[in-house]
This record gives structure tokens, sequence and C-alpha cells, in this order.
């Protein structure tokens, strides 16, 4: 089987090898993002076993979270695109000079981006129209992860940096080692003291009984150890990035951030509009009850076990192609390209089958609450139909931000969500409740979802398949 020195070295490689380290590189990168949405559905178990206000309390701020992650997470992207270039192109000495600027950069962004979400998050909750019953342990969550932001964010970037040198094991068992550090923190933080049996043995399991705000210092606390766990490996034994025993200045220069900026900032404003749109969104389904948040937040957190895959291999697009065209070899570029969206569609098409017949388990998993757990399975099975489509356009995207090309691709995803999926979900919620608010006008949130992915991803497909984005 090849390996990614095959790129960095010129050397040919058959379509079966090429094919064979696109798997190699994206199972790793499929298993670190499993691991990241299983610990969201165990949280999300875990909070659901409190009753529907907790679970509708953090379902109220989701969107906004990932508005703010994602913004974070998009910033230190560009500085991974280039660092993935320079390894291609075998300068070493190169990629450490914008891992050292890097670091700097994403910590004074990342503090500006968490005074801004302390600031806001207050009156957020009210903002996005939630009921006064759930608005302060809404509050309460949204707050305390912002506040580890910059922790979170050195997490994006380390993780962001070993993958884009091809490194894809280290990130991986580091984010498995979070999913399990979550589910310990979680239960000592969110639940009582209580008495617990297995088999004849019956004892005492200490809890703090923190509820909501027990969840969000959970994942926090999981997500700052495994931060700090990631970024040293990055700079103590990374081969070729390593920073010990080298020299250099971690003060940013400006035509390195501007080059940076240049591919991550149409990501980040991209990001930023996207997760506004499922904002508005979350305004669309607020007004509909607290079952059909609740089920809504589920069903998001469930679904994303179907597509989080995709992301994995859109990691594995973004380094293969990143290093070939860091490697001067456009033939190799457009093979990765094509290589790595077909692999995505097919898994992601197997798992959608997979959710369309386990949809009723997964919710019952998550919640004891018949209402909502009926709900969600009915949404996730309309979702099911849209993943082969959505698997095109999250992967495509990795393909393009891997050549550096990301002005284009951010406007359209803008234009699908806003145009198609906002509208239309705004009149389809209306149509299916009959004018008046309830649960029933979420099925036309999520066929709107599902009718726009599917655009979406046929948008992608033409533009890779035209071919201008290698060139």
């Amino acid at each position: 089987m090849a390996d990614i020195s095959y790129i960095q070295e010129g050397r040919a490689s058959t379509f079966r090898q090429q094919l064979g380290l696109a798997a190699k590189l994206a199972l790793p990168a499929i298993l670190a993002q499993l691991s990241s949405i299983i610990m969201q559905y165990i949280d999300a178990s875990m909070v659901g076993r409190l009753g529907t206000d907790p679970a509708a309390a953090i379902g109220l701020v989701s969107t906004s979270l990932w508005l703010f992650w994602g913004t974070c997470s998009a910033i230190t992207m560009g500085f991974s695109v280039l660092v993935s270039h320079r390894v291609g192109a075998k300068d070493y000495a190169g990629a450490r000079d914008i891992l050292r600027q890097s670091i700097t950069a994403t910590v004074i962004f990342s503090l500006v981006i968490t005074a801004i979400g302390i600031a806001i998050s207050g009156s957020l909750p009210r903002w996005l129209g939630g009921d006064e019953s759930i608005n302060h342990m809404a509050s309460n969550y949204f707050m305390i992860f912002v506040m580890a932001l910059p922790m979170l964010s050195l997490n994006y970037l380390a993780g962001g940096m070993l993958r884009c040198a091809g490194n894809m094991k280290i990130p991986s068992l580091l984010n498995i080692m979070m999913c399990v550090l979550d589910v310990v923190f979680n239960y000592l933080l969110i639940f009582e003291t209580r008495q617990v049996s297995v088999g004849s043995l019956s004892f005492t399991m200490p809890g703090a009984g923190l509820g909501v705000t027990g969840a969000a210092l959970g994942t926090v606390l999981a997500e700052i150890v495994t931060a700090c766990t990631m970024l040293n490996y990055l700079c103590r034994h990374e081969k070729g990035l390593a920073l010990r025993g080298t020299t250099g200045s971690f003060r940013p220069v400006k035509s390195l951030i501007f080059k940076a900026l240049r591919i991550s900032a149409p990501m980040a404003i991209e990001h930023a509009v996207i997760c506004g749109a499922q904002v508005m969104i979350t305004v669309i389904v607020a007004p509909l009850g607290a079952v059909a948040i609740a089920a809504n937040a589920f069903a998001i957190t469930a679904e994303s076990l179907c597509y989080m895959p995709g992301y994995g291999i859109g990691d594995a697009a973004t380094t293969l192609v990143g290093q070939s065209h860091g490697a001067n070899n456009p033939h190799l570029v457009r093979r990765y390209g094509y290589i790595t969206v077909g692999l995505g569609m097919f898994v992601m098409t197997v798992m959608g089958v997979i959710l369309y017949v386990t949809a009723p388990w997964m919710m019952e998993l998550m919640t004891p609450v018949e209402e909502i757990a009926t709900l969600g399975a009915d949404m996730l099975r309309i979702e099911a139909w849209a993943e082969p489509m959505f698997a095109a356009s999250i992967v495509a995207y990795g393909v393009f931000v891997g050549m550096g090309d990301t002005i284009v691709p951010a406007c359209m995803n803008f234009g699908s969500i806003w145009f198609v999926r906002v509208p239309l979900a705004a009149w389809l919620a209306s149509y299916y409740s009959g004018g008046e608010p309830s649960a029933a006008g979420l099925k036309g949130v999520w066929v709107a979802m599902a009718v726009e992915l599917t655009f979406r991803g046929s948008i992608f497909l033409i533009r890779l398949i035209r071919g201008r984005w290698s060139r």
C-alpha cells in the first residue's frame, strides 16, 4: 500500500494504492469524528434522563455554540492548509515557522471570540425565543463552553496540524480518550450521589448533581485535557513539526497571517452565515414547544453519527489534495478529489440505510420521553434520504480546502442554506402545523433540510467534475 511519502517524493502509484491511501488516512479521521459524536450522544442521553426542560435548554443554544466553535476551527484551518503545502514540498523549517505563528494568532483570536460570547450569554436564550423556564440553564451552559474556547481552539489547531502532516493516528486516539473522559466527568458532575447496583454488588456513586451545568463542565474538562495532550505531542514529538530543539519567533508576520486569512476568512464567514441560518432554524423551531426543541436537538445529535464519517473523509481529502498540490502534481490532485468524494458518498449511503432502520432505537437511547423519541425518529427517517448528497458536499468541500480554494465553496454553502433551507423551513413548518405552532411543524423543518442538502450536494458535484478548482 502507498503511504504519504509517495506524494512528497513524486513516486508513481496505482489507483488501488491511491484508494488504499485515502482509506488509510480516512479511517482514523472517521474514528475521531465518530468518537466526538458518541461523546455528544452520551451527553444528550445523560441530560435526556433529567427531563424535557434540561434537554430543551441545551438544544436551544447548541446551534449558537456551533457558530462559536466553528468560527475558531475555521480560523485554524488556514494555517493547517499552509502547513500541508509546506510538508508536501518537504519544507519542514517553513512548516514550523507557520506553526509557531499560528499558536499566537489562534490564542489572540479565540480570546476575542470568548469575550463576545460572555457578553451575550445572558441575553442569548431570550433572543432565540426560549421559555423562561429553560433560559437560565441554557445561558449557563453556553457561557461555560465559550469560556473554554481558547483551549478548544488550540485543540482544533493541534489536531488540524497533525492531520495535514499525514498523522491521523494520534488525533484519533486522543479523541477517543476525550470521549472516555467525557463519560467519566459527566457521570460524576451531572447526577447526584446515588446507590448503584451491579449484579449482587451495591455501592455509593458520588455525584455533584449539577445537571445541565455539569454536562457543560464535564465536556469542557475532557476537551481541555485532550487539548493539552495534543499540543504537547505536536510541539515535542511530531516528526518535521516538533518545535523542541528548534528556534524561531512566535510573533505573527503580516504576510503569513494574510495568506492564512485568505484561506480561513471565507471559511469562517461561511461557517458564521451557515450557523446564523441554523440559529434562524432554531428560532423557527422554538415556538413549536419544548417537545419539538428537544426532539430536534436529539435528532441532530443522532444524525451526526451518519455524517461525521463524511467529515473524517473530508479531512483525509484535505491532506491528500493539499500535499499533492504542494508536490506540484495536478493529476494526483484531481485523482484524490474524485476518489475521496466517491468513498464518502459510498460510506454515508450505507450509514443512511442504517440510520433509517435504527432511528427509533437510537432516539429511545437518548430520551425516555416517548413523545420526544417518536417525533425524533420520524425526523431521522426523513433525513436519511439526503445522506449520499450530503456526503458529496462535505468531502468535495474538503477537496477544495486542500487547494486553498475556499471563496467559491463558501458562497455555494451560503446560498444553499439561506436561499433554500431557511425560507423552505419557515413555509413548511407553518404548512405541517396548520398555521398554529405545534410539534407537527418540525416535520416541515426536516423536509426542508433534506431538500437543501440534496441540492447542495448536486452543485458541489458539478463543480468537482468540471475541474476548474484543480487549476
